[in-house]
């Protein structure tokens, strides 16, 4: 009889000990099912002795484990050990650590709808490299472990570089970790992958039934599989000798998990990188100032390519003022529009923001009509003619009387890209117009054959939001239009800067990928704005420069690290008065840990107040330093009367503060 050490995702603080009628090989690395209080959960199993542990009283009735879930081991010491480094530095427990990792074990959604990817002129088989990328293929090569980082203009050839990188490090038989921010959006890249590396390659992405998933995870576990491609939680795979670990498209916020643990992706690749002695090496446009900082510290060491190879050239960016328009188009890009179609070329046009009007209010007393369950005003649809919260979900008709004033006087304000696609129609009545949001692609098929048309001239003008901002790379496409780009220049976040300066640099280079004539037409209501002028110019250098000397002044990373707390719950007294319990707590246990540098902001409302009927309140803690915070929090919380009305999420750097 076998003593049997289960974790569960739950976040409890310790192993719990069943019996096992078989031997350790049977048990241990593998999923089995037990029964914690009145539940059957699956476990996992992560250590086994014929004796008991010495902690076990010896007055315990053991449980035994009801049924092993997998004939061969799912993981091994070495995911076991990054699972409780996950524990530690993500404030979760080590249960919930492993069903992230495992498949089958709790997921959030990774992927948006399928879609062609970047091309970047890549083949079936290796083509002869610039003397750019050919310096970078070297760079990497040139000793068996070290971070890098590959800089370069969209359609300059980042994915090449990866693919000869990582065919080299298979011919020294080691693997390779290939991590995208969405499989969807690099559907080129993972057939290159198929084609070049055949049945070495395995795909691991959240679309795979579990079976599917499982089978994919075992042909890596035997050494079958020896390069990986996937979206972020395909950092987890059980590749037993790692060489090279790539992260392209390091901005995206997508390889930072919204559940809990909430770890992330680049984290994860370095920490993996170093268990393993490999090499990791991160790629974008628009590094993230993380990124950035660590590139000129030299942590990162930065390669550059700054040539389009397909003949196209960095397009010209004009800003225009449309502060007073009424219209979703101004002249200039109405100009633009119909002067680009009459060339024959094709036009994008990017809004993040879906709907027909984002302000539904009564033009008499200024009633406006919010969400019955969330703290945010209703979005007109007017294809449903319904008023839609696009946080909960929540719909209701649009209302023709005010139920304040009696006045028949109701109408909208500002536009989404509903009322965009009626202003281009209106203006271009005989332009075939595509628009694409998550509205417009709910049914399956609908969003590929629309990007296929549009990639075959069936299609004159395409209209969306992020899904057009990005892996997208088209021929005919001379004139981008970005409709509006202060959308979200003002969020209540610190990243907000940043975040809109990396999507208009990302949304303009779809324009003059194969030809030097691309044009970038930018209508904001701020002209004057420092990120308008820097995105409009292309000047990453001073962008950087001018954000990392604010965030240096408000000690905000990468100048220090962020753990976010948020309480949520149904009665807003409750929140708030556990929330500042919470508050005190890390104010005298912080006081006693004699820090050189901390901070703790709030608590406060949440910049959403009110979630799906849940009252939102947080507070951030800064400091140079999150190891003595990481052992700290957990002690804290757990020894804090639980009020199981509430539920306390803890962010370890947080990528949105919405």
């Amino acid at each position: 009889m076998m003593y049997c050490q289960i974790v569960f995702n739950r976040p409890l603080d310790s192993a719990y000990t069943y019996l096992f009628d078989g031997s350790a090989e049977e048990a241990e690395g593998r999923r089995v099912i037990a029964t914690l209080g009145r539940q059957k959960l699956t476990g996992y199993v992560i250590e086994c002795s014929p004796e008991p542990p010495p902690s076990l009283k010896s007055d315990i009735t053991l449980k035994q484990i009801e049924r092993i879930v997998d004939p061969q081991p799912v993981f091994d010491s070495e995911l076991i050990g990054m699972a409780r480094w996950m524990a530690k530095s993500y404030i979760c427990s080590l249960g919930e650590a492993l069903s992230a990792m495992i498949p089958g074990g709790k997921r959030d959604k990774e992927l948006a709808p399928a879609l062609p990817g970047e091309d970047e002129g890549l083949r079936q088989e290796p083509i002869s490299l610039s003397d750019e990328q050919e310096h970078a293929v070297q760079q990497i090569l040139s000793a068996p472990r070290g971070q890098y980082y590959l800089y370069g203009i969209t359609g300059s050839g980042k994915t090449e570089v990866f693919l000869q990188a990582a065919e080299a490090t298979l011919k020294e038989g080691r693997g390779i970790i290939y991590l995208v921010p969405e499989i969807s959006l690099t559907h080129q890249v993972v057939q290159v992958i198929r084609s070049r590396f055949g049945e070495q390659s395995a795909v691991l992405h959240s679309s795979l039934t579990q079976s599917q998933r499982i089978a994919q995870w075992r042909r890596i576990l035997s050494g079958e599989a020896r390069l990986v491609i996937g979206a972020r939680s395909a950092i987890f795979a059980p590749l037993p000798d790692i060489g090279l670990i790539i992260l392209d498209e390091e901005h995206e916020s997508s390889y930072k998990s919204g559940t809990t643990p909430r770890y992330h992706a680049r984290q994860l690749a370095l920490y993996r990188g170093g268990v393993h002695g490999a090499r990791v090496v991160m790629g974008s446009a628009t590094p993230s100032v993380e990124a950035w900082h660590h590139m000129n510290k030299g942590t990162l060491r930065r390669l550059d390519l700054t040539r389009r190879l397909s003949g196209g050239a960095v397009p010209e960016i004009r800003v225009v003022n449309v502060k007073g328009s009424d219209s979703s188009l101004g002249s200039e890009l109405r100009e633009g529009i119909r002067a680009t179609l009459k060339e024959g070329k094709q036009v994008i046009l990017f809004l993040n923001r879906r709907g027909f009007g984002y302000f539904y209010h009564c033009r008499s007393c200024g009633a406006d009509f919010s969400c019955t369950r969330c703290s945010v005003s209703l979005t007109f649809h007017k294809s449903k003619q319904k008023l839609v919260c696009h946080h909960c979900g929540y719909q209701r008709p649009v209302p023709q009387v005010c139920p304040e004033c009696g006045s028949l006087e109701l109408g909208y304000s500002g536009f989404g890209t509903e009322k965009v696609a009626q202003d281009v129609e209106e203006l271009v009545p005989s332009a075939r117009v595509l628009r694409l949001d998550t509205d417009s692609t709910r049914k399956k098929g609908v969003l590929e054959k629309g990007i296929a048309d549009f990639r075959q001239g069936k299609i004159d003008i395409l209209l969306g939001t992020q899904m057009v901002a990005k892996g997208l790379n088209f021929p005919g496409v001379s004139l981008v239009g970005i409709i509006l780009a202060d959308s979200s220049l003002h969020l209540p976040d610190f990243r907000s800067y940043e975040k809109t300066f990396s999507l208009i640099t990302q949304v303009a280079g779809r324009a003059g990928r194969y030809s030097p004539d691309g044009r970038v037409i930018l209508q904001t209501l701020n002209p004057a704005h420092h990120i308008i002028r820097q995105a409009a110019g292309m000047d990453l250098e001073g962008f950087y420069r001018r954000e990392l000397d604010s965030r240096r002044e408000l000690g905000f990373p990468p100048f220090s690290r962020i753990i976010r707390i948020l309480v949520r719950g149904r009665e807003p007294g409750r929140v708030w008065e556990y929330a500042r319990r919470i508050h005190s707590g890390v104010q005298e246990t912080m006081e006693g840990l004699n820090l050189d540098s901390w901070e703790i902001l709030g608590p406060s409302e949440s910049p959403i107040p009110r979630l799906n009927n849940n009252y939102r309140v947080h507070m951030l803690i800064l400091s140079s330093r999150l190891g003595p915070l990481q052992q700290m929090l957990p002690r804290l919380l757990s020894s804090m009367k639980k009020d199981y009305s509430l539920y306390t999420e803890v962010d370890v750097d947080p990528q949105s503060m919405l």
